[in-house]
């Protein structure tokens, strides 16, 4: 049986009202379970009553700034029947716009700041609240609320659609993708007694991880901790003061961490588990990681908007299997597919597949894409891996990225932790570029220790001595930081086109 997510926040109001489910780490303000229930009701009651019905969309373009603010809109959403369209903020007007009118919004939950002096965004929905001032066509969000705090009841089946969830984009436009609520809450999993124990978090909720871990601390009785806007020294800060036992990080949290000089001083010691998720990672940057917190279990986990939570290292695996994406949740099966779609033998790299018992996602409007991606059950990711002996889960990369080098295939995700094995390089992303002769020719670019020299031809030199020939990067080019999106991910389309501009070294 799956519990539902506003069923699942219905229950633990009536068992832990004063328990506290989220704190903006920010400035100290929290959310107790009694109180998001009643006020999810009372929004979701409101927008019932300006006309936003069972099945309409609604967007929320509230930022990171404010997430309790978030998380309230989030389940008032779910709990009158509508569908949440989360939006990546951190996005230009103009494509804000664009995801709105392709979700077809019919009300809009957004922050001062993103809304102010926008007009395109909001144009043409037919109801518009803002968490702060109104401006001359917004109302206030504090104006939704209805008096009746009560469970509104609304019934929910599996099949009922929950959210729209549009992908990062990393190699395309981005697509909007239909998540049903048997998809969003494959689990009934309750906590016996609430520890109120501190999970940690800064990755935004209407990111992929950040949407699962809405109502994920408090399946395990754990109080969620929102630091908003990620910062190295503030995160290491924050965990030696306010002691939390659990938190969660995206790779490029983790490569700042350790790039960052006073880490190996800060007193880190209360985390028991640290999840890592959203992109592959470095065995050598979980290696410098781990070295910083000797006492917890490093669990990297494999996901995808097109599906959700995929594989999670099991706890206790104490490193043996360390830079896997660990093993299949439950009810989750995995192919690894060569070209031709035959499946593959342990050890063997190809096209990870993906399918089980939970219900399947979709494209919004793209019968097409959706056709090519999910055949005969089984979600085809687009990435690259393989299945060793024990059942663990690698990544290499992705398909789309695989690179041709004078007939040779060339994984970026191998040369990038070779690159991250150089005792100085804290970040590292590979391309291919197009070649006259070669097809394509490969190229990188990395981030060195602040203050390091190491120059581009000696970090050549180190991986002449551990890659074939045809896998060293052509071109390494030294930079500050990888541009990324929300989610973490680098943002290799624009390193290529910036690369093209450049004359050949």
């Amino acid at each position: 049986m799956i519990l539902h997510q506003p069923e699942l926040l219905a229950l633990l109001a009536d068992r832990h009202p004063d328990a506290v489910a989220w704190k903006n780490l920010a400035d100290g303000s929290e959310l107790t379970v009694g109180d998001w229930h009643a006020r999810s009701n009372q929004l979701g009651r409101g927008l019932l009553q300006r006309g936003i019905g069972p099945g309409a969309r609604v967007g929320l373009a509230i930022t990171e700034d404010e997430p309790l603010q978030w998380l309230v809109s989030y389940m008032a959403v779910h709990a009158m029947g509508a569908v949440a369209v989360p939006l990546n903020t951190r996005l230009s007007a103009p494509e804000v716009a664009r995801t709105v009118r392709h979700a077809e919004v019919s009300a809009l939950l957004g922050s001062e700041v993103v809304l102010a002096g926008q007009p395109e965004i909001s144009a043409h929905i037919a109801l518009v609240a803002t968490t702060g001032n109104t401006g001359a066509s917004h109302m206030r969000w504090s104006e939704l609320f209805a008096e009746d705090g009560s469970d509104i009841g609304h019934p929910i089946t599996d099949d009922d659609v929950a959210d729209i969830m549009y992908t990062s984009g990393t190699t395309g436009a981005p697509k909007g993708v239909v998540v049903r609520h048997g998809g969003l809450s494959a689990t009934d999993r309750v906590p016996d007694a609430w520890l109120g124990l501190g999970f940690m978090t800064s990755s935004p909720f209407s990111t992929t991880s950040g949407s699962l871990l809405v109502c994920g601390p408090m399946r395990g009785g754990m109080s969620g901790w929102f630091l908003p806007k990620f910062d190295a020294a503030r995160w290491c800060a924050m965990v030696a003061s306010q002691r939390p036992v659990a938190a969660f990080l995206v790779p490029a949290m983790v490569n700042l961490i350790v790039a960052l000089p006073e880490s190996a001083s800060v007193d880190l010691s209360s985390l028991v588990v640290v999840n890592i998720g959203s992109a592959p990672i470095a065995r050598e940057t979980l290696r410098r990681f781990g070295e910083l917190l000797p006492s917890a279990n490093l669990m990297c986990g494999y996901g995808l908007t097109e599906f959700g939570a995929v594989t999670a290292m099991p706890m206790n695996d104490r490193g043996r299997h360390l830079g896997s994406a660990g093993v299949p949740l439950p009810g989750v099966e995995l192919r690894v597919l060569d070209t031709n779609e035959s499946v593959l033998p342990h050890g063997a790299v190809g096209q990870i597949a993906i399918g089980g018992a939970r219900v399947q996602r979709t494209y919004l409007g793209n019968s097409a894409s959706t056709g090519e991606t999910w055949k005969d059950g089984w979600l085809h990711s687009g990435d690259l891996g393989y299945v060793d002996a024990d059942g663990f889960l690698w990544i290499v990369g992705r398909q789309k990225e695989m690179i041709i080098r004078g007939g040779h295939n060339v994984i970026p995700g191998e040369v990038e932790a070779a690159l991250c094995a150089h005792p100085h390089v804290v970040d590292a992303a590979v391309a291919g570029i197009p070649h006259g002769v070669l097809g394509e020719d490969v190229v990188a670019w990395v981030v060195v220790s602040p203050n390091d020299m190491t120059s581009a031809e000696a970090i050549r030199g180190f991986l002449r001595e551990r890659l074939a020939d045809y896998k060293v990067p052509r071109r390494i080019t030294l930079v500050e930081q990888l541009p990324r999106n929300e989610a973490g991910k680098v943002l290799k389309g624009q390193l290529v086109a910036d690369q093209k501009q450049r004359s050949a070294p």
